[in-house]
């Protein structure tokens, strides 16, 4: 990651209105785990994304992570996951919904993006 992670909260991120049990959901790509931290090589990016679930969910915020191939019914459940999904296939993922919003496809997003998609 390209900024460091502190795992002491040092500000709780206000969440405003009606909002899902979870704040912050990442719907991956399929993956061999629930992580994609397996196997004899680890990818960075997926490194950094647990870092920044860790981050996240130690300031309180509710994070979920979906898998296409375990949990299907979640993408489904998600009107503008689907047509994303059906716009750009495979190339949607991963997708970031913040607060029932969607913030980022193709790629993982920063802490600081997901912050900043908070305070919105």
């Amino acid at each position: 990651m390209t900024e460091p992670i502190n795992l002491v909260p040092t500000q709780q991120i206000p969440i405003r209105g009606n909002h899902a049990s979870s704040v912050v959901e990442l719907y991956d790509p399929p993956m061999c785990c629930p992580t994609g931290l397996c196997g004899p090589t680890l990818d960075q990016t997926l490194i950094d994304v647990s870092e920044t679930v860790l981050a996240l969910t130690t300031e309180g915020i509710s994070v979920s992570r979906y898998q296409m191939t375990s949990q299907p019914q979640a993408f489904l459940q998600n009107a503008a996951v689907v047509g994303l999904i059906r716009e750009r296939e495979m190339a949607a993922l991963p997708i970031t919904v913040v607060k029932g919003r969607v913030v980022k496809s193709g790629a993982y997003p920063t802490l600081s993006e997901i912050r900043t998609a908070l305070e919105d």
